[in-house]
């Protein structure tokens, strides 16, 4: 039931998110294509868990694609490495290291400030681990010189029969990146 809540959440993001373009989109097809910006990003992330999760804390970096469809609203995608670090008091779990491919969609309702959905996909590099489903929101600031920071909710859902599943997981996290 949480999941569904959660999937829910993500695309009431993004169907907003849609509205917000389409309630923007007041000019001509050949002015918003115009607009159209491409920019590349690299960056890096560290997170804390929930307290119910058996992992303390996150470190991760990504490569991020991002197009400006105006100056309202951007695609993104990124990939990267992710890895969850084990508390102490849980022996018997590993490490969850993962890569994540990610897909989103960025809103700016103020200059250079922007809220953030994605959804994607975590493929695990253990043996036995199964791909997750990663979800997540946030929101951030670009400068005009390329530095980008932002804060975020990254969930993750696995399949029960996975060596990592774990039924809570989760980070939130800060992540400082610079687009090209």
């Amino acid at each position: 039931m949480k999941t569904i809540t959660k999937l829910f959440m993500i695309a009431t993001i993004v169907m907003s998110t849609l509205n917000v373009y389409n309630a923007k989109a007041q000019t001509s097809m050949s002015t918003m294509n115009s607009d159209l910006k491409f920019k590349i990003g690299v960056g890096a992330s560290a997170g804390i868990t929930r307290d119910s999760s058996p992992f303390s804390y996150a470190l991760g970096a990504d490569v991020r694609l991002q197009l400006d469809l105006s100056p309202y609203v951007a695609l993104t995608a990124s990939g990267g490495y992710t890895r969850l670090f084990t508390r102490d008091n849980f022996p018997a779990i590993a490490d969850y290291d993962f890569i994540p491919a990610i897909g989103g969609v960025k809103v700016f309702p103020i200059k250079r400030m922007f809220l953030a959905a994605n959804i994607g996909a975590g493929f695990a590099i253990q043996d036995g681990s199964k791909t997750s489903l990663i979800f997540g929101a946030g929101t951030g600031y670009e400068w005009n010189n390329g530095l980008e920071v932002g804060i975020r909710y990254e969930g993750y859902q696995q399949d029960s029969s996975s060596s990592t599943y774990q039924p809570v997981n989760g980070q939130y996290a800060l992540r400082i990146g610079y687009n090209f």
